[in-house]
């Protein structure tokens, strides 16, 4: 078995995937930030190709269906830069999108998400290559649920990682323990997202015992107050056993935030410091290659 990680130019071996930011966004844009959109190609291409000059070599673009992906930019740019890009199915909260598109995609979600891994996203041929869905804040509601499941029956069918944005980083127990324990995904093929948001260790520790990843992301304004903690809650969790279960990301979501660029240029020689640099390589290089790779012939 090769394991391979699917890009939006085609699967490539995981090995080659090389150094890589696992959580952000090239386009984006929902009705719940009004004003905010991400959704200059030119200025995305002069994010990844900063991104590639600092020796960047792979994105993995957590957007999903409904909020803008743009994937024939997101094939376009990959092919300009040399940056590997990593398109997302899946759906957000029920906020990003109108009613009547719920209520049009909600009956058969999974086979839309199985369609957008297996064949492409509508008619571009592009195809994702992870699932991305969300927890609500410090609980799984309604459409939550759905969205959940929906994702894990697509998972099982193509072997596509499930990536969940966890509300302000609460829910992760909850999130594993309907994933993994009712719906039956492996734990290593999920991908926590937010984590450092909520900074309770013990809650972290855990979700890494399970055997989930713990995608950490960059700087923002909206998280100001916790990003700070980046380098002590990374530092503990590998002290504990756990360097093999983290990711780092940029996680650009509005036009101010610092984004990919940054995250080599200011926070890669801090966490250098912090962790050292084979722990580091591990988390931009190995780590990633790992958690995003399918199983295929």
């Amino acid at each position: 078995m090769v394991s391979l990680v699917r890009t939006v130019l085609g699967d490539v071996p995981a090995g080659e995937l090389g150094l890589c930011d696992a959580h952000d966004h090239l386009f984006i844009r929902t009705p719940a930030l009004p004003g905010q959109e991400l959704d200059d190609r030119e200025l995305a291409g002069q994010r990844l190709r900063g991104f590639h000059e600092l020796g960047g070599r792979a994105v993995v673009q957590w957007t999903p269906y409904g909020m803008g992906r743009r994937p024939e930019d997101l094939a376009a740019l990959s092919r300009e830069t040399g940056v590997r890009v990593v398109a997302a199915t899946g759906l957000h909260h029920a906020v990003h999108y109108p009613a009547d598109v719920l209520d049009r995609i909600m009956p058969a979600l999974e086979e839309l998400f199985v369609t957008e891994i297996t064949r492409g996203i509508g008619t571009t041929g592009v195809r994702a290559g992870l699932i991305k869905v969300a927890g609500a804040f410090h609980g799984i509601d309604e459409h939550a649920g759905r969205t959940m499941s929906a994702a894990a029956g697509a998972h099982h069918r193509t072997g596509a990682p499930i990536a969940v944005h966890l509300e302000l980083g609460t829910a992760a127990a909850d999130v594993l323990d309907l994933l993994c324990g009712t719906l039956g995904v492996e734990p290593r093929r999920v991908i926590l997202g937010h984590l450092g948001r909520f900074p309770d260790g013990e809650a972290q520790l855990d979700a890494a015992r399970a055997g989930a990843f713990l995608a950490f992301d960059g700087p923002s304004r909206a998280h100001h107050a916790t990003d700070w903690r980046l380098p002590q809650q990374l530092a503990a969790l590998a002290e504990a056993g756990f360097g093999d279960r983290l990711l780092l990301g940029g996680d650009t979501t509005v036009p101010e935030t610092p984004g990919m660029p940054y995250l080599l240029r200011r926070l890669r020689p801090r966490l250098e410091r912090a962790l050292g640099g084979e722990l580091l390589r591990t988390i931009l290089v190995a780590n990633p290659a790992r958690a995003f790779a399918r199983a295929a012939a």
